[in-house]
């Protein structure tokens, strides 16, 4: 049994998160605060308190997730209002198109994409529809009642028609590429019927919605093979690329219940995965609905338990749970980095994955949400670094990685070009949008990765290479001005819409990539010939382009214009270069944001959560608050996801991260408790939260204030904690044994611990309540999606 194991289970709360099922009365473990014999009470879900963390089967965080449940008392017509299952693979989106009598089950697949990289990343490499299943009832539908229960990934409940009544249950199973979709239908609904209807095997961009004509010589692949074999049904798609995929979906019937198990197989290159496709489906529908499902609700189950956080904000809390289900739903570490819409393919100009934002935001949450499981982004680079390698244009490709704005899952471009988005962005070139930096940001999420698990390997094997050949990249058209200064030639801030030298945007990465690279060269104990030139960059590199509105996109270019990115200030956030905590650039932050966010007209909803997160640095609680409300009134969908001109997956997942950064930042060293909570949440919980540093973070704030604050270390790193405690501290360890530490001023102390040592902070001389549980809501919320 490994340390962290039994921390957790002895760990620093008896009765965690007991409030959910009523309160259990913390142990006298701190009776007389101050005798230092007293031992801590035990924190998490250990024998201690009777909490219910980490207990198969209780009934507390069943009961806690249902407040966050989405419920349905209407028909979903859209993919934007209804449910919506999937494991990081196989996805299904669940409404009723209007104008019809059938609810469809799409069947869709994160690794079903075409193969023709002549015709570019947008058609040739792009994500491909499969199709739908389609329940027609005998009766006219005339109502729902439906529930996504969070908790085991589960959606119940029961269609109403005409002719009488159908119980529904489905999943995607969570380890498994099957969709198992279980009916009882009553007397009158024996006749129900399930059809597959295939989707054409082209790129969404095709629409002629988007006005986005392919390619001279692009076609359509050909048209399915519907077979049956035996009990089992086949749609058996071939590409023109070789390879293809195949639906597979049979049908039991278990006294009065019906259940339909489909499945997708996909190759390339090779022949078309009939075999797999069939073992699958088959192995599953050998099995009823609960049997196959056991594993299935243990996966999810056990994944709420690495963490816990309440708000008062009743409404952004079950917003927040949503998001935690959806990036599960959406995300696992061996699935392709998701593309814009997730594993959810639907009409969209926007079919590929895209390098620009979007990779960047859909990750951020899985580090203090304590989730790395979910990080397809650090294994997808490593991987497939040959191709970030060959697509830097040859002129620059010495030494050199990049990535392109938008790449397949092999993250391969295409366009048949050899640039795939590079250059350097001289007047006239071909290739007008040179964005160079965009691998250099992915790799700022692999950093963060590293710094949340202080994993070596991570950094020796895969961060440093990846990014001394990202700045490498760089290096080779960086050149030395008039003023003796180090400057870029034209460049592209993303979707600004000019080029410009001196990019801010590419200035903050080159800057941020050569800083980390030092760094770790320092902690690997490498002698990189490179040193001196990195260090020569951040000496030398000329500063960021300035005016009276702010920082400008770059040298020449003003903000000037309304623009949902906030790519001029990545240097802000997140790569906290420029932050509020150096009191001389505080104006300078401040007026950048006002302007950027002033300009309405092309604000999107990420724009409101990068507002949040700059806002919650401020320490603006309250502001980063109204910018998260504006999120969810303007942009967010009944079913919480989001879109554009097309669906697009990130937003909401990233105003997952505005939250954590309202409740614990902990960049630049230091872990920053509770540091931005808007004056209304008097009460606020983290239980198990990850910080950069590799420690896990429980606190408590209650009357406004917090509480008190655990740390466990797994790494032993430096630990600098400003835990926002008034008046004299007290630091002990599980044991309730002091422990040493270092006040350092301005609220800020340094903590002592070794891999698996753990303490907790609190007012001396004040008996904290170590009961965590849900906090109260300020007011009701209605549940997402179509309640009544």
């Amino acid at each position: 049994m490994d340390s962290a194991g039994e921390l957790t289970r002895r760990g620093l709360l008896g009765g965690a998160l007991a409030g959910v099922a009523g309160a259990v009365a913390a142990p006298a473990a701190l009776a007389g605060a101050e005798d230092p014999a007293a031992p801590v009470e035990a924190v998490g879900s250990g024998s201690a308190g009777g909490g219910w963390v980490d207990g198969p089967g209780d009934r507390g965080w069943t009961d806690f997730l249902a407040t966050s449940d989405l419920i349905w008392r209407r028909l979903p017509a859209t993919w934007a209002e209804g449910p919506f299952l999937g494991n990081g693979f196989l996805g299904s989106g669940i409404y009723a198109p209007a104008g019809g009598n059938s609810i469809r089950f799409n069947v869709q697949h994160s690794e079903v994409q075409d193969h023709r990289p002549e015709f570019g990343a947008l058609f040739g490499l792009a994500r491909i529809p499969i199709g739908h299943l389609a329940l027609t009832p005998v009766g006219a539908i005339t109502g729902v009642d439906w529930r996504l229960d969070l908790h085991n990934a589960e959606l119940r409940g029961t269609i109403t028609t005409a002719a009488g009544t159908i119980g529904l249950r489905a999943i995607v199973h969570s380890g498994r590429s099957v969709l198992a979709v279980e009916l009882t239908p009553s007397a009158g609904e024996h006749g129900l019927t399930w059809k597959f209807h295939p989707a054409t095997a082209i790129s969404p961009r095709t629409d002629p919605r988007f006005n986005k004509p392919p390619p001279p010589g692009f076609r359509p692949n050909p048209a399915p093979e519907l077979e049956q074999h035996g009990d089992t049904h086949l749609a058996a798609q071939p590409l023109l690329a070789g390879g293809g995929h195949v639906t597979a979906w049979r049908e039991t019937t278990r006294g009065d219940r019906r259940t339909l198990y489909a499945t997708v197989a996909w190759a390339h290159p090779g022949a078309l995965p009939r075999a797999k496709a069939l073992h699958t489906v088959r192995a599953a529908a050998a099995q009823s609905l609960d049997t196959f499902a056991r594993g299935h609700r243990r996966w999810w189950n056990d994944y709420y338990r690495k963490s816990f956080l309440s708000v008062p904000d009743g409404r952004l809390q079950s917003f927040y749970w949503i998001q935690l289900y959806k990036i599960a739903s959406a995300a696992r570490a061996d699935a392709p980095v998701m593309a814009t819409t997730g594993p959810w393919l639907e009409p969209t100009p926007w079919p590929a994955t895209w390098w620009n934002l979007n990779v960047q935001l859909e990750y951020w949450l899985i580090h203090g949400s304590n989730h790395l499981e979910l990080d397809a982004v650090t294994r997808s680079l490593d991987r497939h670094r040959d191709a970030l390698r060959d697509q830097v244009d040859a002129a620059y490709r010495d030494g050199s990685y990049g990535v392109p704005r938008t790449t397949d899952m092999f993250l391969r471009n295409g366009s048949g070009t050899g640039t795939a988005g590079y250059g350097i962005g001289i007047p006239g070139k071909a290739e007008p949008t040179p964005e160079v930096g965009n691998l250099v940001w992915a790799l700022h999420n692999v950093w963060l990765s590293y710094r949340h698990t202080m994993d070596e390997h991570l950094l020796r094997e895969v961060l440093f290479p990846l990014l001394r050949g990202a700045i490498r990249y760089y290096l080779h058209f960086l050149g030395t001005g008039p003023d003796g200064r180090l400057h870029l030639p034209f460049t592209f801030s993303p979707e600004y819409g000019v080029n410009a030298p001196d990019c801010t945007y590419d200035l903050a990465l080159l800057r941020w990539g050569c800083k980390t690279l030092l760094d770790a060269a320092k902690i690997l104990r490498v002698a990189d010939p490179m040193t001196g030139r990195w260090r020569e960059v951040l000496d030398k590199l000329t500063g960021y382009p300035v005016d009276a509105n702010g920082y400008m996109i770059g040298a020449g270019a003003p903000f000037a214009k309304s623009h949902r990115h906030y790519s001029h200030l990545l240097q802000v956030y997140p790569l906290y270069e420029i932050t509020w905590e150096q009191p001389e650039h505080r104006k300078l932050i401040e007026t950048s944001l006002e302007h950027w966010i002033s300009f309405e007209g092309a604000l999107q909803g990420y724009s409101f959560t990068g507002a949040a997160s700059i806002s919650a640095q401020m320490g603006r609680g309250d502001k980063a608050e109204f910018y998260l409300g504006e999120l969810l009134r303007r942009f967010v969908k009944p079913n919480t996801m989001y879109q554009e001109s097309g669906p697009v997956i990130e937003t909401p997942l990233s105003a997952a991260q505005s939250l954590h950064d309202m409740l614990c930042q902990s960049w630049g060293g230091v872990i920053r408790v509770f540091p931005a909570v808007p004056a209304s949440w008097r009460e606020a919980v983290l239980h198990e939260f990850r910080t950069e540093g590799a420690f896990l973070l429980s606190a408590k704030r209650s009357g406004g204030a917090t509480q008190w604050v655990r740390l466990r270390s797994e790494a032993g790193a430096p630990c600098v904690l400003r835990p926002g405690i008034e008046g004299q501290l007290s630091v002990r360890d599980r044991w309730g044994l002091p422990r040493r530490w270092k006040d350092l001023g301005e609220g800020r102390i340094e903590l002592f611990l070794r891999a698996g040592e753990e303490v907790l902070v609190h007012r001396k001389g004040v008996r904290p309540d170590l009961r965590i549980g849900p906090v109260t809501p300020n007011t009701p919320a209605a549940p997402w999606g179509l309640p009544a």
